[in-house]
């Protein structure tokens, strides 16, 4: 059985990550999607929100488990989990570089993972939770914004940052 782990912030949970969802799902038998928490960086949403959107965007898929985990490196976090792949996506040079050096640490970590590459769609590739964050706020944001998010997201945007 082919067991891996797909992790980030998602804060925003966006359509590169349910890309990323969808193809690693193709690709292992069972996909953790492990929601990452650092308690030195300050989020859009707490962590109980992040969970609940993940849950209610991909939580029913066959095959697919929602989870979390802090305090400990993603490598040490699939090892708990009995994963043999870490899946992570790259969109630009920049994504290439730093997830290069995070594989060969991870690798020297623990040397049974192998990370696994993704390149998403051009139509996505420039997708990025910051990228929808940053969006957010100008005059017409909510339907800019809109195209790059689940609905769960969209509304959780909204009741954040809409003017009352």
């Amino acid at each position: 059985m082919k067991k891996a782990v797909y992790a980030g912030s998602f804060d925003p949970l966006t359509h590169g990550h349910l890309w990323m969802i969808e193809e690693g799902r193709k690709l292992f038998d069972e996909l953790i999607v492990a929601l990452g928490n650092n308690p030195a960086k300050e989020y859009t949403f707490s962590l109980e929100n992040r969970l609940s959107i993940l849950k209610e965007t991909v939580g029913s898929n066959d095959g697919v488990k929602v989870d979390h985990f802090e305090n400990k490196y993603l490598v040490q976090y699939a090892e708990q989990q009995q994963a043999d792949f870490i899946l992570r996506g790259i969109r630009t040079e920049g994504d290439y570089s730093y997830e290069r050096q995070m594989r060969h640490i991870n690798g020297d970590m623990q040397p049974a993972i192998t990370t696994v590459f993704l390149i998403p769609p051009r139509e996505i590739a420039e997708v990025s939770s910051s990228f929808v964050k940053g969006l957010v706020g100008p005059d017409g944001w909510e339907e800019v914004v809109r195209e790059y998010v689940p609905e769960p997201v969209y509304k959780a945007l909204l009741e954040t940052f809409s003017k009352k």
